[in-house]
């Protein structure tokens, strides 16, 4: 289903349903092998590879990824609440290398909350991310997420 994103300054919500069950979207979302195969995925050129992945309370996460013209971002947060299979809460922060001072992801770190709803066979997801700290960050984030949930769709159809 088409995506419905709204914002109001520093927030940014996402909402798609996916035709999977509550527990196989929330496993996508928790598993090393699923995030790989969609995770920051939007842009084919991307090099994209897990670093470190901990699910847990307190956990840590982080994700390289490698454009072509030689830039790598390195996505990293912490997991602040793990609800199976209804919602995650994790930080999230990216860094540039190498850096760039006008580069407007960088080293601003949000929160980024994930929630799962049952809708008979399928599953809603509400993706909110908030404490961005411009206009620019947050269009780009919501480009990135919605490209996400586009591989993320592919992917739950297999």
């Amino acid at each position: 289903m088409a995506s419905h994103a709204a914002s109001s300054g520093s927030k940014l919500e996402i909402r798609r349903t996916f035709a999977a069950s509550r527990a196989k979207v929330f496993e996508a979302w928790t598993r090393q092998e699923a995030l790989d195969r969609w995770m920051c995925r939007d842009v084919a050129s991307h090099e994209v590879r897990y670093l470190h992945l901990d699910v847990r309370p307190n956990g840590r996460y982080e994700i390289e990824v490698k454009m072509p013209e030689g830039v790598t971002y390195i996505g990293s947060g912490v997991y602040r609440e793990v609800k199976p299979p209804e919602k995650l809460v994790f930080t999230w922060q990216w860094k540039r290398s190498p850096e760039k001072a006008e580069a407007s992801m960088q080293a601003e770190e949000s929160v980024v909350t994930v929630e799962f709803f049952e809708r008979g066979d399928s599953t809603e997801v509400i993706l909110t991310h908030e404490q961005l700290q411009t206009e620019e960050s947050r269009k780009s984030h919501q480009k990135g997420w919605e490209g996400c949930f586009d591989k993320l769709a592919e992917y739950l159809k297999k």
